[in-house]
């Protein structure tokens, strides 16, 4: 079973930081680390990029920390191959794709060498990215594709048509990165509708803030992203700690 699937076999508890934010490659595997000790199964390791349109105010400010703390694309894949050596948990890279675009193959080689099992870009269209996926299939990484809420039934059909590795993510709020104060009142149906375009899992993110939220999509969906409020906590300057110890509490795990 891939580390993915495995992930999913009882409700994905994904989360989400940005590769160097909290003080370096070393620092940063020690954040990441941490999630694993508070119950997360699958890890998305954001790539600092300087123009981050999809994310809030929270995640641009992280990447911006993790850019003036000299972070790039190599060292992101060194913090996933720290992370690599200490668990098996499942991890995805998630990045624009301006940072990757002149050296994709060899990119997406060298994170598979690194231990990623999956890549989000999240800018790429999908008529842009058949050379993407192909390559991501050739190397036995998962290609993970966004599903919005604006996204017709149709779409569906023909962005996730054919996919057999990693998960759907569903960015279930409107706009960009960052808590809300709920969740909508559409998500079980666009759940649904996801599920009849795809056999793939379906993890639910953007905007998650509280154990209360994390419970009622686990409920509905095969996982839960955590990204903004986890983040936030990283500029409040937690120790690793901590950061199991509010993870253990956002997730329920004993």
């Amino acid at each position: 079973m891939s580390r993915i699937k495995n992930a999913f076999a009882n409700k994905a508890k994904i989360a989400y930081l940005t590769a160097g934010d909290g003080g370096g490659v070393e620092q940063s595997a020690a954040y990441f680390l941490a999630l694993v000790q508070g119950g997360v199964n699958l890890l998305e390791v954001g790539i600092p990029y300087s123009d981050p349109v999809a994310d809030g105010p929270v995640i641009q400010a992280a990447m911006e920390r993790a850019l003036a703390a000299n972070t790039t694309v190599e060292s992101s894949l060194e913090i996933v191959a720290k992370i690599r050596a200490k668990s098996e948990v499942a991890m995805i890279l998630f990045t624009y794709y301006n940072p990757i675009q002149d050296d994709l193959a060899g990119f997406l080689t060298r994170a598979k060498q690194a231990g990623a099992d999956g890549v989000l870009i999240v800018d790429l269209p999908y008529e842009e990215s058949a050379n993407y996926r192909y390559i991501c299939k050739y190397l036995g990484l998962a290609p993970i594709n966004v599903i919005a809420p604006s996204t017709s039934k149709a779409r569906m059909k023909t962005v996730l048509a054919g996919l057999d590795q990693g998960f759907v993510y569903y960015a279930c709020q409107k706009g960009t990165t960052g808590t809300r104060d709920g969740l909508p009142a559409d998500l079980p149906a666009q759940i649904a509708a996801i599920r009849e375009a795809s056999s793939l899992p379906v993890a639910v993110g953007f905007g998650i803030a509280n154990s209360a939220m994390v419970e009622q999509i686990l409920a509905l969906a095969d996982g839960c992203v955590v990204g903004s409020y986890l983040v936030k906590q990283l500029a409040n300057q937690i120790s690793p700690d901590q950061l199991t110890a509010l993870t253990k509490d956002l997730y329920h795990v004993a």
